[in-house]
């Protein structure tokens, strides 16, 4: 770590940073700059450890700015294992010098970040020459002691019933198999977990991960009802989930490590689904790496990745017609699904140094809107009868997640016709209430307003446009929306008022009034998503929500769109949210960290305001 020369301005952000510490909370000016004086000021870099364990305790850090991880070493297997994340302020390596033994664990920084350091001399002066200092490092104490009684021991489970085949089917075969985990009960958000072997803080991470929106409760199981339930056998003989090769005659195999040396596509995706992660890239002259939890890691035991090595991976899951697409545009976007895993989206492309993909997961199994967390208006949106509701986000925000939870709810609670149009198909909605029709561009159709053109001559009653990409299909959606039908579509934009904006933008200067009235007669609301890193590992979605009434409809046929603002302020109990606030709470309920709330922010002032949060 490089040193850093304290200067004025800096040392005054030091002394406020130092008055949101436990330890340090209770400290007058004076006494905050003795402290300051007498510490040393460090910068990492992304990657650089911090403390390594199993060195000697030497100092601790106090960490000003930046994200880290903790990884504690597996005595059995000598892996790695995250077991969570660090958050400024926050003490790193505090234990270890107060015990005087050795490091119990690794802290790596995910990003640049910034560190007070306080060797043990100054650790000691500081009892005497800080008054309640003591009594502050007690409490500390006393607090991760009772976090830690907090989670042990945990609670057996009540009973040996089966659990519900759906609930099961919450999390992939390969990953209950290997981590000896299963689904048991959800109720709302709260799912509740059976787990085999001790509690693990990073098994508790995956499952975050892996369940966006929803509480975990781990219990304790019996490997006897385990193994029950793995080998497909429920009440009545009826199968929960599909039956394993030999699983009659003994338990199931963890699943097998990852391959090392030339890549497995089949192997890897299947890791990939049981470790949680959310896109697999393969880049020529690269090893492959995969996004968990937001990050890209690179899977440093798989071979670089030749030329055009990356179509013939493929080559067993791309239907010829999109590789021939691929050699005559260097690009193209299509979806596979492999049985009894999980569908993925692929978009295949060429760069510099040759082909490239990027495999994206959609999970077979369509999460309700209780279990993302979302707000009740969302299923109120779903309700009308005729109108346009927009999603909108970012790319990997969750948008199409969000879609098929509303299609989903739509699906089981009405009897109406669904037409789909997607490029390519995401998420596959088998017909229950409603009659589903999934139309994919390049497959089914030419193009997206082609299809929507087709749609008004299928008789639907509920139209989702997967992507709105130009004025054709904007026009038309409109014209959907106004002759009687409820139409679903995304964009890329971050906030509610924005998109407004950006559809009107769309048009000629001459049809942009026409336009105006035409979005104030049908819009019903768009919801604005983003998602953010999760404390202690998993994502979280803030949402900024536009209910639209009469007085919002007035504002958009008048181009006054600037005011919305205040409506959505003052018009909370109908459903309307602000981003800013909504990543507030999420910062202040301690779900995330106040810098990756404030990198998500559209008005990054703002939130710095709401928060008062240490920034340089």
């Amino acid at each position: 770590m490089q040193s850093v020369q304290l200067t004025p301005d800096i040392e005054d952000q030091v002394i406020g940073a130092l008055g949101k510490t436990i330890f340090f909370s209770s400290l007058n000016t004076d006494q905050a700059r003795w402290v300051v004086e007498h510490c040393k000021f460090f910068k990492s870099d992304a990657k650089e450890t911090v403390v390594k364990q199993g060195d000697p305790s030497d100092c601790f850090y106090l960490l000003l700015k930046g994200r880290t991880r903790v990884l504690v070493q597996q005595a059995d297997s000598g892996e790695a294992v995250e077991v969570g994340k660090l958050a400024p302020p926050r003490a790193i390596g505090e234990i270890g010098i107060l015990l005087d033994q050795p490091r119990t664990a690794t802290v790596v920084a995910d990003e640049q970040c910034l560190l007070l350091r306080f060797d043990e001399e100054t650790f000691g002066l500081m009892f005497d020459k800080v008054k309640g200092f003591g009594q502050a490092v007690c409490s500390a104490l006393a607090r991760r002691l009772d976090e830690v009684s907090r989670k042990i021991p945990m609670a057996s489970a009540e009973g040996e019933d089966l659990p519900d085949p759906d609930v099961v089917a919450l999390l992939p075969l390969g990953f209950i198999q290997r981590h000896r985990v299963l689904p048991l009960k959800l109720k709302g958000k709260l799912l509740q977990v059976g787990l085999v072997d001790d509690l693990n803080p990073a098994l508790m991470n995956k499952l975050r991960q892996m369940l966006p929106g929803m509480n975990v409760d781990p219990v304790a199981i019996t490997s006897a009802l385990f193994d029950r339930v793995l080998r497909g056998y429920g009440t009545g003989g009826k199968p929960t989930m599909d039956r394993l090769p030999g699983a009659e005659d003994q338990a199931p195999e963890p699943a097998a490590p990852m391959p090392s040396g030339p890549v497995d596509l089949g192997a890897l995706l299947q890791r990939m689904v049981d470790e949680g992660a959310s896109d697999l890239h393969l880049s020529a002259g690269h090893r492959p790496r995969w996004r968990l939890d937001g990050e890209m890691i690179e899977l440093t035991q798989l071979a670089e990745l030749g030329a055009e090595e990356v179509p013939e991976l493929l080559a067993n899951f791309t239907q010829d017609r999109h590789l021939e697409e691929f050699r005559r545009e260097n690009d193209v976007d299509y979806g596979f699904s492999v049985p009894d895993l999980a569908r993925f989206r692929v978009n295949l492309f060429r760069d510099q140094h040759g082909a490239g993909a990027v495999l994206r997961v959609i999970p077979s199994k369509i999460m309700t809107l209780e279990q993302l967390g979302m707000p009740r208006v969302l299923q109120e949106l779903c309700e009308y009868g005729k109108g346009l509701v927009l999603v909108t986000g970012p790319t990997g925000s969750g948008k199409s997640t969000t879609l098929a939870a509303m299609i989903d709810y739509i699906n089981k609670g009405r009897k109406q016709h669904v037409i789909t149009l997607e490029d390519p198909i995401e998420f596959v909605h088998r017909s229950q209430g409603c009659l589903i029709n999934q139309r994919e561009v390049g497959s089914h159709t030419n193009s997206f307003h082609r299809a929507l053109k087709a749609a008004l001559r299928e008789d639907p009653d509920i139209v989702l446009v997967g992507e709105m990409r130009d004025l054709e299909t904007m026009a038309l959606a409109l014209e959907t929306a106004n002759t009687g039908h409820l139409v679903f579509g995304t964009l890329h934009t971050a906030t509610a008022i924005s998109t407004i904006d950006r559809v009107v933008d769309l048009f000629p200067a001459e049809r942009q009034g026409q336009v105006r009235t035409s979005m104030a007669e049908s819009l019903l609301g768009v919801v604005a998503q983003t998602l953010c890193k999760k404390e202690g590992g998993g994502r979280v979605a803030a949402l900024e929500v536009l209910v639209v009434n009469a007085a919002v409809s007035n504002l958009i046929r008048e181009a006054k769109t600037q005011q919305i603002a205040s409506i959505m302020q003052t018009g909370k109990k109908l459903g309307n949210t602000i981003l800013n606030e909504e990543l507030a709470n999420l910062v202040r309920s301690h779900q995330v960290a106040p810098d990756e709330a404030i990198d998500k922010a559209a008005d990054k002032q703002d939130l710095v305001r709401r928060l008062g949060t240490l920034r340089e």
